[in-house]
């Protein structure tokens, strides 16, 4: 299960996010589950540094242990592949920082939200994700 976020450093929402987020990495990445984080500068340019400041800012001051990719375009004609097929797949496409992409363990996107959606009322549908990838392997044992 993957939670993908276009994630930004000078944004109101980083710190917030970038807190719950790693909580919800600790919680539940060991269980099949991998917040993947998206550095992008189109909104606001609030994310302006290079990849290797961007990922040090995150690792150093919130403990972020998930993957960083590189900052990328994640809206417009610009939008790489990965997050076409999420605007494509939910008719969403990201208009601010933290913008939220479920995807379950056979790629299919199971829901999108905004910015303004926190990380706490989105657990509940990522817990029941790695809920059932639980339940399954418990049964093929």
């Amino acid at each position: 299960v993957s939670l993908v976020v276009n994630v930004a450093s000078e944004c109101g929402y980083t710190d917030s996010h970038y807190k719950a987020l790693q909580q919800l990495q600790r919680d539940l990445g060991p269980y099949h589950f991998n917040v993947l984080a998206f550095p992008c500068n189109q909104f606001g340019q609030q994310e302006p540094d290079s990849n290797k400041e961007i990922e040090s800012f995150a690792r150093k001051n919130y403990g972020a242990s998930f993957p960083m990719f590189s900052k990328t375009a994640v809206s417009g004609a610009g939008a790489i592949p990965a997050f076409k097929y999420l605007i494509d797949s939910t008719g969403e496409e990201p208009t601010w920082n933290f913008w939220k992409y479920l995807v379950d363990p056979n790629g299919k996107v199971v829901k999108a939200w905004d910015s303004t959606v926190s990380i706490e009322e989105i657990r509940p549908y990522v817990t029941e994700l790695v809920r059932k990838i639980i339940l399954k392997k418990k049964d093929e044992l």
